[in-house]
């Protein structure tokens, strides 16, 4: 009797797609942002999720050194430098979904399908609306230009998003007219870089400098504990005849790792994790845009306005993020 339990029960999971066993992810991101999406999950299918936070760099050395022994199932982290590393580092297995397929653009996704963008960050400028009229802002080049001068806040170069920046000027642009863009920005800060977007805010918001480059969520969440600040959002680079001009964006994102216990829930995991449902919870929760186009963003993001994206494949800031950061020490950005 047991055993005709046992195999009905798999029968009815074969046939609605629905897994008992349970999902491990190492997560880059914080708890606060995925456990909810996680909770969701296991409700809606009875797949339980483990997950492990740290940073991308410990959660990929783990994975390297545990290797065929790793439990985990799903790699979870942000920026595509983040997710290009690992799939170079053979820590992420090529994935078939037609799901996937379908929800993720494929400028937001790994060429060779070991990795799919979940959420999009748009590292947008800020500027102080007291100091500056928007009609003086036009590209993330033209801040090298001699009128800003003594008025650029910057975060350090050493974070990634500023890395991927760089790097997709690169692909854009080419090395020499990179360079000099970066230098000019150096030429024009009015401070030391900062460590982290929202201490560059604030000091445009004090008026230590007009104008900084932010990815648009820690924006969100600054205005949201104080809105009184001066400080509205520009979208750059829209009216630039390349292309592929626009804002700048990057994703979060996730594969399936490559010595997974079960590949086969993970992909379910990822193929949910773009649905309609779980996009709204996935970018609502950290105020980003949602990777599946057909989700709408939350009202709190919408209203920043729309503004074209840059439509280069975000691979490519991996690809050339040791470039940028060789490029941005000989600018002199520290």
């Amino acid at each position: 009797m047991r055993k005709f339990l046992l195999a009905a029960l798999a029968m009815l999971a074969a046939a609605t797609g629905v897994s008992a066993t349970e999902v491990v992810v190492y997560s880059a991101r914080n708890e606060q942002l995925i456990k909810p999406l996680f909770d969701a999950y296991t409700r809606e299918t009875g797949v339980k999720v483990k997950f492990i936070t740290d940073k991308e760099g410990p959660l990929m050395a783990r994975l390297k050194a545990e290797g065929r022994n790793t439990p985990a199932d799903v790699f979870l982290t942000v920026d595509a430098g983040n997710l290009w590393q690992a799939s170079e580092e053979g820590l992420l297995r090529p994935v078939n979904s037609k799901v996937l397929g379908a929800n993720i653009p494929a400028h937001l996704r790994d060429p060779d399908n070991e990795w799919f963008g979940l959420s999009v960050r748009a590292r947008t400028l800020v500027y102080n609306t007291n100091r500056v009229k928007p009609g003086e802002l036009t590209s993330y080049e033209d801040l090298a230009k001699p009128q800003w001068k003594g008025r650029l806040c910057l975060r350090t170069s050493k974070k990634v998003y500023n890395q991927s920046l760089v790097a997709m000027m690169i692909w854009e642009y080419g090395e020499e007219k990179s360079e000099n863009m970066v230098k000019g920005w150096v030429k024009n800060l009015a401070a030391d870089p900062f460590p982290d977007d929202t201490k560059a805010m604030e000091a445009v918001a004090a008026g230590l400098c007009d104008v900084t480059v932010v990815n648009t969520y820690y924006f969100g969440r600054l205005m949201e504990k104080k809105p009184a600040l001066p400080l509205a959002i520009f979208w750059p680079n829209q009216q630039l005849k390349a292309a592929n001009a626009g804002v700048h964006v990057n994703v979060s994102g996730a594969g399936v790792t490559k010595y997974a216990k079960h590949p086969a829930d993970a992909v379910r995991l990822l193929e949910w994790l773009s649905s309609d449902k779980a996009q709204n919870l996935y970018a609502d929760v950290n105020m980003e845009y949602p990777a599946n186009a057909k989700v709408k963003p939350d009202p709190k993001v919408a209203a920043w306005g729309s503004f074209k994206p840059n439509l280069i494949n975000v691979a490519e800031a991996g690809k050339l993020q040791a470039k940028a950061v060789m490029l941005m020490d000989r600018a002199g950005y520290k």
